[in-house]
């Protein structure tokens, strides 16, 4: 096996991990821009409005009873809000979108620590290797809703930057107004998102609004219903006319006699198909799989070692193989094909370890293979005796014959 880095394929995995903010510098103009211009308008309106009334204070003292040193004494205040303003609207300015790029800067400059690796064997290359295991387990405790662990293990390893923990925070929040039956704070993220939603062709905002519908209709406000179905279903009826025909009908059964489809739409169920629909729309926005980091790297693990006998019944379970770890990582084994060898590798009955040119097999008079390895610790307990584990049969080691692998 060659020593040198796979940068090309260890940077299949890194393309979330740079997107990620990416995504998020590209909505600036739409939040945080828009959030510095409401704070700009604000400060410009207080400052220079306090500019204007002293202006105004002085144009009438000018006309009365002149005093040169209290004008000037305004006038040295005015300039001195106008300039607090400017440093208001500069840091406002410079600050909105820094922190991304900060992110980004970190990002890429970890990124470039892999490319800079020559062998495995290099010191950059096994920090860079530490430092991506902590942000997979990272990832993994954010999407499973073990956030204040995701913090401390990213604190503790001062990877704060390199991981998406606020990200996860607010589908964290969404995801639980949602589980309480709320759609507004998914509504209000539906809002914020609108372009990008509408250009991936998400429906996600729509399917709120119905679930809304829904629930008005389950609570028999019909009225309300009607009101709020003109407001808000209507502007969808383009793609979605079938759907909305099938929410006016549901105004007419109650939950208490509701079938078929309209059973259905009062479904309690439904809730938890739009946490999964909101979640699926956050991660294609963000460029995010959709499983975990770490359980990708390990499904390339996995595919490789799953072969066919690791799920005979007939065979025993070797000790050392992941796929025949049933409770552990053969559940996620199962999810992944099993591996194409080109080569056969053969594996040792008794220790588990495969047979090759350092550890060759030896056959027993009877036709059965096992490691050398295995056998000669087996013949240093016993004298010079070994004995096939599954005939029982005994010789001395030095009947075995040696096989070579072709």
């Amino acid at each position: 096996m060659s020593n040198k880095v796979n940068v090309e394929g260890a940077l299949l995995f890194e393309q979330p991990f740079a997107r990620v903010p990416y995504e998020a510098y590209r909505k600036v103009p739409y939040e945080a821009y828009r959030k510095v211009f409401r704070s700009s308008q604000k400060y410009i309106e207080r400052e220079l409005g306090a500019v204007q009334a002293a202006s105004k204070d002085i144009s009438k003292q000018a006309k009365s009873n002149y005093d040169p040193s209290a004008a000037l004494k305004s006038i040295d205040n005015m300039i001195g809000k106008v300039e607090g303003l400017k440093r208001k609207l500069s840091d406002l300015h410079e600050n909105s979108g820094l922190q991304t790029q900060e992110v980004m800067r970190e990002r890429f400059m970890h990124i470039t620590e892999l490319e800079n690796s020559t062998t495995r064997d290099d010191p950059r290359f096994n920090r860079w290797a530490d430092t991506r295991i902590d942000r997979w387990l990272v990832d993994w405790a954010l999407r499973n809703g073990k956030e204040q662990t995701a913090r401390k293990l990213a604190e503790d390893k001062g990877i704060e930057k390199l991981v998406d923990i606020d990200l996860f925070t607010d589908i964290r929040r969404i995801e639980d107004a949602l589980r309480r039956h709320s759609c507004t704070e998914a509504l209000a993220w539906c809002s914020e998102n609108k372009p990008a939603l509408r250009k991936a062709k998400n429906t996600l905002e729509f399917d709120l609004r119905l679930q809304e519908y829904i629930e008005l209709a389950r609570s028999g406000k019909a009225i309300d219903a009607i009101a709020y179905s003109r407001r808000h279903l209507v502007l969808w009826q383009d793609t979605h006319l079938k759907q909305i025909r099938q929410a006016s009908a549901l105004l007419a059964f109650p939950p208490s006699n509701a079938f078929g489809l309209y059973k259905r739409l009062y479904d309690l169920k439904r809730w938890e198909t739009l946490v999964h629909s909101f979640r699926l729309a956050v991660y294609n926005l963000n460029a995010l799989p959709t499983e975990p980091l770490l359980h990708l790297a390990l499904y390339g693990g996995l595919a490789s070692l799953k072969l066919p006998v690791c799920y005979d019944p007939t065979q025993k379970p070797n000790p050392d193989c992941p796929i025949c770890d049933g409770p552990g990582l053969g559940k996620l084994a199962k999810e992944v094909p099993f591996s194409h060898h080109v080569n056969s590798t053969i594996v040792c009955y008794i220790s588990g370890k495969i047979m090759d040119e350092d550890n060759p097999p030896m056959v027993f008079p009877n036709g059965y293979v096992y490691s050398r390895n295995a056998l000669e610790e087996m013949a240093a307990r016993d004298n010079g005796i070994v004995t096939c584990p599954r005939t029982k049969m005994t010789c001395a080691f030095s009947d075995l014959r040696k096989v070579f692998i072709s």
